[in-house]
């Protein structure tokens, strides 16, 4: 079943950085886009970042556009998300998730593959 790892979580104090890693549990990495979906507590799904399956396009949330950047390497089997000038309201679990294809939002109307992982939580504070 298609399913991703998520790592690289922790805790920051705002305006740090993190980079995720979220690395497919069977051979390869499918060929499909990825996005980053986050959810906080009490709030629900958020599309993070999305990036085509060759990597050439990219969309993010208006909320971590100029901060966050989204890649991905197929030879490595896996898709990072650089996270610079962190805030307290992005702290939630982050997940990656295949999906057919990336809209702007992210997510929006997204026709997803696979289950949804363990994720990993990003906590930033003070």
């Amino acid at each position: 079943q298609l399913q991703f790892v998520e790592s690289g979580g922790g805790l920051v104090q705002p305006g740090g950085s993190l980079r995720l890693s979220c690395a497919a549990s069977g051979s390869t990495l499918p060929s499909s886009a990825i996005a980053w979906v986050r959810q906080a507590p009490g709030k629900e799904r958020e599309g993070v970042s999305c990036i085509s399956s060759s990597g050439s396009s990219t969309t993010y949330a208006d909320s971590v556009k100029g901060r966050f950047t989204i890649s991905r390497d197929n030879a490595k089997k896996a898709v990072y998300l650089q996270m610079n000038s962190l805030k307290r309201e992005d702290t939630a679990v982050y997940y990656c998730r295949a999906l057919l294809r990336c809209n702007n939002p992210p997510i929006q109307g997204a026709i997803f593959l696979g289950s949804w992982g363990q994720g990993t939580q990003v906590t930033v504070s003070s």
